[in-house]
């Protein structure tokens, strides 16, 4: 099994610092009206039927019902981008760069993450006994650009504005070829932000959720409410881990002390948390992912879990939550209480599912990625070298947690998992000529197994 091993985790932030002070910002957005429906004009050709008949032609119509003076008016009233041109500006750059070819290998790469992280949710296979979403039932379409903004999403509630009935996760253009712990952030964009809003009440089942727990468990109002206000990114950060396994928890601390280390000089994570921030302070984060590891369902949970924690401890100085300064035991207990209600906790809106019980991480999922890491610490050309079981989010997971330990250095791993992720795009039922939601719906259901599970 894969033992933690963190040695090398200092080369990978150094790798994510590099990255965020990259200065490409990937292809320009569409000024013009018209030279825009021209670039537009046979991009279906580009995707698969599926996202023809729920992005393509529902934006498409949406931009006619626009016009000309709508487009400028649209520009005049967001030119920063942040609101509606944004969003309107991110579903033409996630078409027209299938269409472009913009950075093919990885935007293949990436796609395939996204599209394995929504079929790990959605799919027949993961999904018994709960009903399909309320609003999207397709992987998000992918696409690289505003770096300053990092990796985000925007979730089918936002994109169905424009007609379209998925979302959009965006990656900065520098981690098509570096940055490798911005993939293993993948998790809480597709696997956390786009599934809680995909379901109606979903979000909101789960902040009370969270609030009860702490409320009953500590009797502290003020720590109840900040998790519980931060209820879309606390979750989304859990159900990564649930999605992508520890690897997304030594991720998270490798990528926010790389970003920190780049923007404001110090590799560390943060103490602080402004009360303006949605998110939960890193430091906070560090923990949550710790004792979400620590529900695994794989051998090694505990060791990780301990790890985690140990690595979080040597950033922690004094915590300051808003105005006040909170007791660092208090909070340490705090994220044992939130990584068990977000994972254990039976949601009516999941039909009295669990979300550890549609997704975990289990023994199974350590072997592959264990067989992953020992393809991508040899010279075999890693395409010929599938392994059976294996999903996009073994290959990222092998390609982290390997190159944190050494086996494989930083640029080793990421062409790699690039390379190989292309390969399993490239064999994604999903993104050939017939109308498959998820490649998991096509599951063989057998009467008797030869081999033991």
């Amino acid at each position: 099994m894969n033992r933690p091993d963190f040695r090398h985790l200092q080369q990978s932030m150094e790798d994510v610092t590099a990255a965020a002070l990259d200065q490409n910002t990937g292809p320009l957005d569409p000024v013009e009206y018209h030279s825009l429906q021209e670039r537009l004009h046979d991009a279906a050709s580009s995707l698969p039927p599926l996202y023809r008949e729920h992005v393509y032609h529902p934006f498409m119509q949406a931009m006619d019902k626009l016009t000309e003076a709508g487009f400028t008016s649209m520009m005049r009233r967001d030119p920063r981008k942040e609101r509606e041109a944004g969003l309107f500006c991110d579903i033409a750059q996630a078409i027209l760069q299938n269409k472009e070819g913009y950075e093919k290998e990885a935007t293949d790469a990436f796609q395939e993450v996204v599209s394995d992280l929504y079929d790990g949710f959605l799919s027949e296979e993961d999904r018994k006994g709960i009903k399909p979403p309320d609003q999207s039932l397709i992987a998000p379409l992918v696409k690289w650009g505003r770096p300053h903004f990092g990796p985000y999403t925007w979730t089918v509630e936002a994109a169905s504005h424009f007609g379209i009935k998925t979302g959009i996760v965006n990656l900065p253009p520098a981690n098509a070829h570096h940055g490798l712990l911005a993939w293993s952030a993948l998790g809480h964009e597709t696997a956390g932000h786009d599934i809680l809003h995909a379901d109606i009440g979903l979000l909101g089942e789960l902040q009370k959720t969270v609030y009860d727990a702490l409320w009953t468990e500590l009797d502290n109002r003020a720590i109840a409410d900040y998790w519980s206000l931060r209820i879309d990114e606390t979750a989304s950060d859990v159900l990564g881990i649930l999605n992508t396994g520890p690897a997304a928890g030594i991720g998270l601390i490798g990528y926010f002390r790389g970003l920190n280390q780049a923007y404001t000089g110090k590799a560390v994570l943060r103490n602080t948390g402004p009360e303006a921030d949605p998110h939960p302070a890193d430091i906070l984060r560090g923990y949550l992912a710790a004792e979400t590891v620590r529900l695994l369902h794989f051998d090694c949970a505990e060791d990780w879990a301990s790890a985690l924690q140990e690595e979080t401890d040597k950033d922690l100085t004094s915590i300051t939550l808003g105005r006040a300064s909170v007791d660092v035991e208090l909070i340490k207990q705090s994220a044992a209480i939130v990584a068990q209600a977000i994972t254990q906790t039976r949601l009516m809106s999941l039909e009295g599912h669990a979300f550890g019980d549609i997704q975990n991480w289990h023994n199974h999922d350590e072997r592959i990625v264990q067989e992953i890491r020992a393809h991508l610490e040899s010279s075999v050309d890693v395409q010929d070298c599938i392994v059976s079981g294996m999903y996009a989010a073994h290959v990222v997971s092998a390609a982290v947690t390997g190159a944190i330990a050494g086996e494989v250095s930083v640029r080793e791993a990421f062409t790699g998992m690039t390379s190989l992720l292309k390969s399993m795009h490239d064999a994604n039922p999903s993104w050939g000529p017939l109308y498959v939601r998820h490649r998991g719906d096509l599951t063989l259901h057998r009467i008797y197994s030869r081999t033991a599970s």
